[in-house]
């Protein structure tokens, strides 16, 4: 089985073409490599996983039918299986498919809070992550009108799968982001 990015890549925007949902993709993806790097794990693996985690979302937004169907395009594609349960754990609070891997764990716990943080970067003067740092983070976490489409409780119950301290997860997340923000546009 090819487990290319540029394979994966394909894949993606042959589901997908709007800006914003490509951008997501890309910062799940720079989030998740960045944590596998930390934790010492396949970096090309987790970076498909993130890359492809939302596949289906455009065409199957709705709480039935998205990661399902991405399930079956991915298994019809050839992706093993730890690929295609990943991607179905990051929506455990629509499918029931709880995260068990600390790969599953993790792409569940960072797929709301790059956009959170992306979010934050974009009403900054700088509109950059450079100059980001975790207080600021959250301070509009406290704002419940801020972002209003995150859902913090999947992001709270994500770091707690993970052991990691919120401000940690916060950080790390903005780290693996700084290197592409051009390409999310920022900055």
């Amino acid at each position: 089985m090819d487990l290319s990015r540029e394979r994966a890549w394909q894949l993606l925007v042959s589901h997908n073409k709007e800006d914003a949902h490509l951008k997501h993709a890309l910062a799940v993806e720079a989030a998740m490599r960045h944590f596998a790097r930390r934790a010492g794990e396949d970096e090309e693996l987790w970076g498909i996983v993130g890359l492809l985690h939302d596949l289906d979302y455009e065409e199957f937004p709705t709480i039935e039918e998205h990661t399902r169907k991405a399930a079956i395009w991915l298994e019809e594609e050839g992706y093993p299986p730890e690929v295609i349960r990943a991607v179905q754990a990051h929506g455990w609070d629509i499918n029931g498919v709880e995260p068990r891997s600390l790969m599953e764990k993790t792409i569940y716990a960072l797929d709301e809070l790059t956009g959170f943080v992306i979010a934050v970067a974009l009403v900054r003067p700088s509109k950059s992550l450079n100059d980001l740092e975790v207080k600021s983070v959250k301070k509009k976490w406290k704002d419940k009108a801020f972002a209003r489409g995150v859902d913090r409780t999947v992001i709270e119950k994500g770091a707690e799968l993970l052991g990691e301290p919120f401000d940690v997860l916060i950080q790390e997340v903005i780290y693996a982001l700084r290197p592409i923000e051009k390409e999310l546009g920022l900055g």
